[in-house]
């Protein structure tokens, strides 16, 4: 390659990233996941509009992993454990049992009506079935749901992927004829524990080592915990394991643990995890062949029919009955099982070894999320508040960003009062922060000041806060508290555990 290709490659993917920063804003009043147009912009670029040849679906398959492991990590690093940890039971049979139970009735409704063999029916079925991480955060985050009802979708997104993506491993290589039922469940069993296990130690042990670094610079914080996500994800694939299990959990770990410079680590995940969905899907729209997708439409639609209106709520059912879940809350999950990059970059594996109509389950899939994309995301809304789902008026959490002042064994606390927080009115002195912390400046609409202990707080001032080291765990629970629930609020963090566990059943 040249200076001049380089300098072509270079202004090429300079466009494609603003057409796709400007498409994020023109989806969002849509009320549609941004996806959509970065697949768009993927098919406008490739043989049937400015005439990019790309057929690759083996490369296509090995970005689109890596792609999933950035989207994955960024997505654990921002979930709240306290909003997953009273779901997670729901979440895990949710994303292994309710997925199978998905595929078996798809692949039975395929096998039946399509008249296809049994192998590409079990394909076209699980590949299918996983519902996509990327989709469900980026829809859900903007809406105003219960706490507890959101993490049990987000957690399922990002549990469901790695059953899938073994069972559709399995059945497209040579292991299908030999491969009994109690031997893949041993290897569904085998990666998703070992997954669970090596994201886990390596978010445990990445987060006390970056928590006691003296790093030089800010920006090297978030280039550490992301790098501890890759190595959770290579060791994991490296023994056989899940590797997408293990950048989650990794990333769930390091969110949920003391980071310094919090705020700037999550914005530069947040930055990596928008450059991955869109050069993911775009080069997932180029892969498309827009000659071949028409013919596939009654296929997609038969397909997706099937997937959304029946599989979908039978897994939701037999998954969340058990929990004592009510009914409105399955309807809500059942119809938030959006797709979204997971079923089309599954539906490479098959095209990449060659598996016999392989093309044809791509074309299908591919439809099937766009079509029914265009459908669940802009209801959405509207299914949330038929069902309860939505809360309106709720609070927002406060930000809080830690800061290591090695010389003096301190921390220092910056604290962001968003617009509808409880923290809001609260005056100082009724932070009541343990001793040993305190409330020493307030920046407000460009001024700082040392606050009384009367001053209240208000909508989007910042706070410092200095604490003790062995005291920041507590004076965060603390101002968390405060904020969810106002000046009343005790020191225990799970003021609402039960009545959380009541709106789930």
């Amino acid at each position: 390659m040249d200076p001049a290709d380089l300098n072509t490659v270079v202004l090429v993917g300079g466009l494609v990233l603003l057409a796709a920063a400007a498409a994020v804003r023109v989806a969002s009043r849509a009320g549609l996941p941004s996806l959509l147009l970065y697949l768009a912009i993927g098919v406008a670029m490739g043989e049937s509009g400015l005439g990019l040849q790309f057929e690759d679906a083996e490369l296509t398959q090995l970005i689109g992993n890596l792609a999933l492991a950035v989207i994955l990590a960024e997505g654990g690093l921002s979930t709240d454990w306290s909003s997953v940890r009273p779901v997670a039971p729901m979440a895990a049979v949710l994303a292994t049992v309710g997925v199978f139970a998905s595929v078996a009735v798809t692949t039975g409704a395929v096998f039946w009506l399509l008249d296809v063999d049994l192998r590409t029916a079990i394909v076209l079925g699980a590949v299918a079935s996983s519902t996509d991480a990327a989709a469900v955060f980026s829809v859900l985050r903007s809406m105003p749901l219960r706490t507890r009802l959101r993490g049990l979708v987000e957690a399922e997104s990002g549990f469901n992927d790695p059953p899938v993506i073994i069972l559709v491993t399995v059945v497209t290589s040579d292991a299908w004829g030999s491969s009994s039922p109690l031997s893949l469940a041993g290897q569904i069993g085998y990666q998703l524990v070992v997954g669970v296990l090596v994201g886990g130690a390596v978010g445990y042990l990445g987060a006390r080592l970056v928590a006691r670094a003296a790093l030089p610079s800010s920006g090297l914080y978030p280039l550490s915990i992301l790098a501890l996500c890759f190595v959770a994800f290579a060791t994991s694939g490296l023994l056989g394991a899940s590797a997408l299990m293990a950048v989650y959990v990794a990333g769930l770990v390091l969110g949920n643990t003391r980071l310094p410079h919090r705020t700037t680590t999550e914005g530069v995940a947040e930055s990596l995890a928008w450059l991955a969905q869109i050069g993911l899907f775009v080069l997932l729209g180029l892969l498309a062949s827009p000659g071949r997708l028409w013919e596939a439409l009654p296929t997609a639609l038969l397909v997706g029919a099937v997937l959304t209106l029946v599989a979908r709520p039978v897994s939701v059912a037999l998954s969340l009955t058990p929990f004592r879940v009510p009914w409105r809350d399955q309807v809500f999950v059942s119809w938030a099982g959006l797709r979204g990059a997971v079923p089309i970059v599954l539906a490479t594996i098959p095209m990449s070894v060659g598996l016999p109509g392989a093309a044809r389950i791509f074309d299908v899939v591919f439809l099937l999320v766009v079509v029914f994309t265009l459908v669940q995301g802009p209801s959405l809304p509207w299914v949330a508040r038929r069902t309860g789902a939505a809360q309106a008026g709720q609070a927002r959490g406060v930000r809080v960003e830690s800061s290591p002042l090695d010389d003096v064994d301190a921390v220092l606390l910056q604290v962001s009062v968003p617009e509808g927080s409880r923290l809001a009115g609260v005056e100082v002195r009724e932070l009541r922060l343990p001793s040993g912390s305190g409330l020493s400046l307030v920046l407000r609409e460009g001024r700082v000041f040392v606050p009384e202990p009367s001053t209240q707080l208000r909508v989007g001032d910042h706070a410092l806060v200095v604490a003790d080291r062995r005291l920041v765990d507590q004076v965060q629970r603390r101002i968390k508290a405060v904020g969810e629930h106002g000046r009343l609020a005790g020191w225990v963090d799970d003021l609402d555990g039960e009545r959380g566990r009541d709106e789930l059943g």
